[in-house]
């Protein structure tokens, strides 16, 4: 496989001494869709900034395309489009107008960017209200409409920063058939990031887990749940006798670590979390072990390996989700295409 990305010992330091990417080293092979999964302030969005030319890196070594990000930084403009967090759309201008617009800030005219711009609005199922302001879009609309004005130009690959925070379960699983659909027929190689694990489980071919300006693993995301190898049962404590949490978690991995078939015992914000294989036989044993030493189980449950398990076990801590409250919106001066 040819690689469109190659970062290599990647490193950025804001001004405020700031250390937002510690060092990372990764590639992305043509047509393959990778994400970054990890929590906010991870570095992820610092990175894609850095490989789509709107932040000068530190020091390391980042190619896109085969062109050095600074050295090449316009070369790469012309082959890439960047989906912000942000919706970047002219809510005075109707979707049709939006797209237009975008096609002739890429000196795109005539017959060509009309079949571009019909097309498009096919692929993200806004044919019927093209001709409807923006303003009057729903979230989920005005995310496909801002998907749609950065592929205009033909993008070869495609970075998109947490493309469906702040939408509903229904337009996000909309929004995840559009990507796939984009990688599948028209070879996008595509670069995610986002918090949501089930998005990258779905969507990524191969991904990064990041956390704190590193990469803590790296693979397919069968094959780092595949490291877990066993059931995970996660444990919280009523804060019994005037024990501490701290207390707690430390008489309960006492506990747990005499019974049979526990493969491991990790901390986790509210409790402990056990692995074992065959997870469900051992429940009893968990039940019975913790009511012979007094200690009452405030909750109980078992899983499969998630890439939740994974972050967990390289970082001791779980992902947390946070939704934002609103979508961003933005006019004509918002727009930080490229």
């Amino acid at each position: 496989m040819t690689e469109v990305i190659s970062v290599k010992d990647l490193v950025m330091i804001y001004p405020d001494g700031t250390k937002a990417v510690d060092g990372v080293s990764f590639h992305v092979d043509d047509g393959e869709f990778f994400g970054f999964l990890g929590p906010n302030g991870a570095g992820k969005s610092t990175t894609i900034k850095i490989l789509t030319t709107l932040l000068h890196k530190t020091s390391g070594e980042a190619k896109v395309a085969g062109y050095d990000v600074e050295k090449g930084a316009r070369e790469i403009r012309k082959i890439v489009g960047l989906q912000a967090q942000e919706t970047v759309i002219d809510w005075d201008l109707t979707g049709k107008e939006n797209l237009i617009l975008e096609g002739n800030l890429h000196q795109m005219r005539g017959k060509g960017l009309e079949e571009r711009v019909k097309e498009l609005l096919k692929i993200v199922g806004l044919e019927e209200v093209a001709d409807k302001r923006a303003a009057f879009y729903s979230g989920g609309m005005k995310k496909r409409l801002d998907l749609a004005s950065v592929l205009v130009h033909r993008p070869k690959i495609l970075f998109l920063d947490e493309p469906t925070t702040g939408l509903d379960p229904q337009s996000r699983a909309g929004m995840w058939d559009y990507l796939r659909q984009l990688n599948r027929d028209e070879k996008i190689t595509i670069f995610l990031t986002t918090q949501y694990m089930e998005e990258a489980d779905r969507l990524c071919s191969r991904l990064s887990i990041v956390d704190l300006g590193k990469i803590v693993a790296q693979g397919t995301p069968s094959d780092l749940k595949g490291e877990i190898g066993a059931d995970a049962i996660n444990l919280t404590f009523e804060n019994m006798n005037g024990k501490d949490s701290n207390g707690l978690k430390e008489e309960g991995k006492k506990i747990l670590g005499g019974l049979r078939g526990v493969t491991d015992i990790v901390n986790s914000d509210m409790g402990l979390t056990v692995y074992a294989k065959n997870g469900a036989y051992l429940i009893p044993d968990i039940v019975r072990a913790f009511d012979e030493a007094q200690i009452r189980v405030a909750s109980l449950n078992l899983s499969t390996p998630t890439l939740d398990d994974v972050f967990l076990k390289h970082t001791g801590k779980r992902i947390r989700v946070e939704e934002l409250s609103k979508q961003y919106g933005g006019g004509m001066f918002g727009r930080r295409r490229r």
